[in-house]
Order: structure tokens, then sequence, then C-alpha cells
């Protein structure tokens, strides 16, 4: 069974105020609201992608699933998320899947405290490692960035994952830093503009709305990845693929930049009930009563939203799907 409404998931509907006040207005009915489940969507920070995608998603699945009410509540980050999801706080939450990787085999932060009932539904969309720099603090490559302020993303983010294990190519750890200062990347954005910092490290969907605005008041340099780098992390870490960012992304960038990507991912308790998740994830790929899917809703809100396609929808999966995915994907002839 999913468990009923926590403390925390009455946070989330606070927080999803608008979706849920219009979703008691449909599901007033005593009889309809003592058969219907609560079921979270843990996302990201509220300047980030993961926020609105996650909530206009809960929103549709509700629409889709009608023994499920879905609520989207802004998380902290992947590795937080996974933590809440490994004490099942929470039914489900939006990841990176390099930090499904390492919760679901107990890696780096998740050494000795595997998340085991992680499981997967769906890979979203590709985020890309975009090391911002000011123009002014000289760093034109990785190799200048030792000594400087770096910002490697939030703490209990899996973007700090990337950022150690791209420094391990050059020798470096947060150590060789003259200050590290853990910030989401919205915050770190603006502590470049406010010349706090030097580079700061963000994994997102590009282009990014706090890169973007960053690019038109500073100038900043997209700090590329050596293609050694590049062949080195996507041998040994099974979850990175290399990207070029194309030129002109941001303002002031007049060439490609390589770098590396991880897949944006929705992962679920293993406790949710197998059918559940099949009707949930056959809502996010399969259009309903009004011609469009789960899918088609977060491709109307945002470029990347486009990038949702059941053809990629197990690229990178690198943890085991929950079996209610895995019978959709089954059916689909994705998997035997």
């Amino acid at each position: 069974m999913i468990r009923k409404m926590s403390k925390m998931r009455k946070r989330s509907v606070i927080i999803g105020a608008a979706v849920v006040l219009a979703l008691a207005v449909v599901f007033a009915g005593p009889a309809c609201a003592a058969e219907k489940k609560f079921f979270a969507i843990v996302t990201g920070g509220i300047g980030g992608l993961y926020y609105p995608l996650g909530g206009l998603l809960a929103q549709a699945l509700t629409e889709r699933v009608p023994e499920v009410v879905a609520t989207g509540q802004a998380g902290s980050a992947s590795i937080a998320n996974c933590n809440l999801i490994r004490d099942h706080q929470v039914e489900s939450a939006f990841i990176q899947n390099n930090a499904a990787y390492s919760a679901y085999n107990g890696k780096a932060e998740f050494e000795g405290k595997p998340v085991k009932n992680l499981r997967g539904i769906a890979s979203l969309y590709p985020e890309s490692v975009q090391i911002v720099a000011r123009a002014d603090s000289g760093i034109k490559s990785l190799k200048d960035i030792r000594g400087k302020s770096l910002i490697p993303g939030d703490r209990g983010s899996a973007s700090s994952v990337d950022t150690l294990n791209i420094l391990s190519y050059y020798g470096m750890t947060f150590k060789d830093f003259s200050s590290v200062d853990w910030l989401p990347f919205t915050v770190g954005a603006q502590r470049l503009q406010d010349q706090q910092a030097d580079v700061s490290v963000i994994v997102a969907g590009w282009p990014t709305a706090a890169v973007v605005e960053l690019a038109m008041s500073t100038d900043v340099v997209i700090v590329p990845i050596d293609e050694d780098a590049i062949k080195m992390l996507t041998t040994k870490f099974p979850f990175y693929t290399k990207v070029i960012i194309p030129k002109n992304t941001y303002k002031g960038m007049k060439q490609d930049v390589a770098t590396i990507t991880v897949m944006a991912q929705w992962v679920v308790d293993e406790q949710v009930p197998e059918d559940v998740v099949y009707k949930l994830t056959k809502a996010l790929w399969e259009k309903g009563k009004d011609g469009m899917s789960g899918a088609d809703v977060l491709a109307k809100v945002h470029a990347k939203g486009k990038d949702v396609q059941l053809k990629t929808a197990l690229s990178g999966m690198a943890i085991p799907l929950h079996p209610g995915a895995a019978r959709y994907y089954k059916e689909k002839n994705l998997i035997k």
C-alpha cells in the first residue's frame, strides 16, 4: 500500500497549493477521497528544472491514474532524495543517474549505507556538467582552477560527486582550492556575479536559466573538459557519456564545449505496489483522454521536456527497474 500522507507530504501539499486545491475540488466526494492515495515526487530546489517539471508531471499523473493523487515536493538534491527513499519517507524522486548508481551500490557518499530499495521508473533527459568561470578569473582550462574559489554544488548533491570525479583526473581534491562553498547552482551563479567565487560546477539541462542570466550581466567562460579526461571518466563510470554544448548556448560563448552528461531519472521505492507503478509508467508515456501523455505535458513547458522520450527511457539506467515499470517496458518490447 502507498502510505498515508506524512508530515513531510503535508508540507509538499502546501508547496504545491495551487495544484492540490484544484484537485481538492475535483476529488471532494468522501467516497472518492477514501479510495485515493497520496504519491509524492520529490524534485529539487525551486530555482531548478526538477521542481516545475515534477509539479506538472504530478498533476498529469493525477489526471490519468484515478486512484492516485500525485504531488510535487521541493527537495534538496539527488543524494538527499535517495536518502529519503531509503528511509521510506517518500514514494519517488527525481535524481541523477550517477547518484542512483552510487546509492544502490553503496559507493561514494553512500559507502556502507546502500539504498537497496531504490528502483528505476524512467530516464527523463540528459543533464550536462557545466563548469562556469568568471572570465576575469584567468580560468581557461581545468588545469587553471587549482587554488581558485570553487562552488561544486549544494552539499549532498550529485554535482559535488561529479566535481570530485572530474578533479581526480587532474590529481586534485577539494583541498586544492582557496575556498569551497556548498551552494545550489542558482546561488552559486549569483556568487560569481558578485565576484565572491571564481568557478562553479552546475549539472543541469542546458540552457540553464541561472547561467543564461549570469552571462547577460557577467563575462563568463564555459570551461571544457579535456578529451583524455572524458575518455577516462566515460570508461570508469558507466553513467557518463560525452556531450557537446554548442556555441552560442550562452552569451559570449564562441566555441563548442566538450563535457560529460548524466541522465535525470525518476526513481521509486520498491515498496510501492507493482500495479501502481505500472499505471504511472504507462501514464508517463501513453496519451490520455486529452490526447497527451505525461511526457507531452513536460515537452510543452521546457526545451528539455522535449527530450523526455520513450526511446531513451532506459538510457543510463544503472539500477534495477521497479517490477511495475519493467512490466510496461516488456509490453513495449524495450526489454525482455
